[in-house]
């Protein structure tokens, strides 16, 4: 994922650059600006940790995220499908724009840090801690953003074909593989049997 440029700009407008050469270029370094009221203990977080509870769940996700899946967008597209409401895919920028800079950012950090060597476990550990709480973030703000007036309806109501629905839309840009498509059936099939609005099962 991208990562800050380590810089600064001087008078004559040159940039001076850290030593390091892995530094991405892609964004600038500036702070955010975020909505001060955030929930982030919602009804979407506990749904999202509730289906993390099934190692099912947790195993699919994760190897969608391998190719490429958000599992916070996949997360959203479940929950509103257990609800009634259809996911389009489209977000807010500001959704967008911290999964890209702060929680993609620390998972490519993470994924950097030696798994097996014992030495940097603490330091892995740490930086999982911030990406889970980077990730509650996100969904805080996807979940201010799904209180707005006129959600889209679905007359489909937890059905199969609503939730196969929803987990298409939040696919990437690239599409949905064949892999991908065997993985979201099992998803389906492990979402359908939560309560709407909750994280019991049926």
């Amino acid at each position: 994922m991208l990562s800050y440029i380590q810089g600064e700009i001087v008078s004559d407008g040159t940039m001076l650059m850290s030593a390091s050469s892995l530094v991405s270029q892609d964004l600038p370094l500036k702070t955010m600006e975020l909505p001060e009221d955030l929930e982030p203990d919602n009804p979407l977080w506990r749904f999202a940790l509730a289906i993390w509870q099934h190692s099912a769940a947790q195993e699919t996700c994760l190897a969608l995220q391998g190719e490429g899946w958000s599992v916070t967008r996949i997360l959203c597209a479940g929950w509103l499908a257990l609800n009634g409401r259809a996911y389009t895919g489209i977000e807010e920028a500001t959704v967008t724009e911290w999964r890209n800079r702060v929680t993609g950012s620390l998972r490519s950090i993470r994924r950097s840090v030696p798994k097996e060597q014992t030495a940097y476990f603490l330091l892995r550990t740490n930086l999982a801690n911030l990406e889970l709480e980077a990730e509650r973030i996100e969904l805080a703000l996807v979940w201010r953003n799904s209180k707005a007036p006129n959600p889209e309806p679905s007359n489909m109501y937890a059905s199969d074909e609503l939730i196969q629905s929803n987990l298409t839309a939040a696919a990437p840009a690239a599409g949905t593989s064949p892999e991908a498509k065997q993985l979201l059936g099992i998803l389906r099939d492990i979402i359908s049997t939560l309560q709407p609005g909750g994280a019991t099962p049926c």
